[in-house]
């Protein structure tokens, strides 16, 4: 099926995901590279008390505060 097609069907509100290979879908950019950072004891500190306040691991904290100020840096 052609791109145009494919557009059209899903336009129309067709189901078109028995078309798609998400067997071997990839997202650009997106894959994971294993980091390791020292953090001194009282960061580690702050950052499990903010993740236990949202309930979320400290790493999703970290992860968000690296992202946004990257984005901000931009």
């Amino acid at each position: 099926m052609k791109a145009r097609e494919f557009d059209k069907r899903f336009d129309a509100g067709e189901d078109v995901s028995k078309h798609l290979d998400v067997a071997n879908a990839r997202r650009p950019e997106q894959q994971q590279k294993r980091v390791n950072v020292d953090f001194p004891l009282w960061m580690v500190r702050l950052l499990d008390k903010e993740a236990r306040r949202l309930g979320v691991p400290r790493q999703s904290i970290i992860k968000l505060w690296i992202s946004e100020r990257l984005e901000n840096a931009s």
